[in-house]
């Protein structure tokens, strides 16, 4: 899959803050996601961000 550093995602469960779009920050073997709706950074293995992917916005 090609992600890259700035591209907002669609993830399939949504933030606790209620919102599912999120942006890169890091991308690697792990890759960093911050919320676009409160701004909270995650750092996930890369498997698992695949895995929960539904689409760019």
């Amino acid at each position: 899959m090609d992600l890259k550093v700035g591209d907002v995602i669609k993830m399939k469960k949504p933030h606790p803050c209620g919102t599912n779009a999120w942006e890169l920050m890091r991308v690697g073997m792990d890759i960093r996601i911050k919320c676009r709706g409160c701004g909270h950074q995650v750092m996930l293995p890369r498997k698992q961000v695949e895995k929960g992917f539904r689409g760019f916005l």
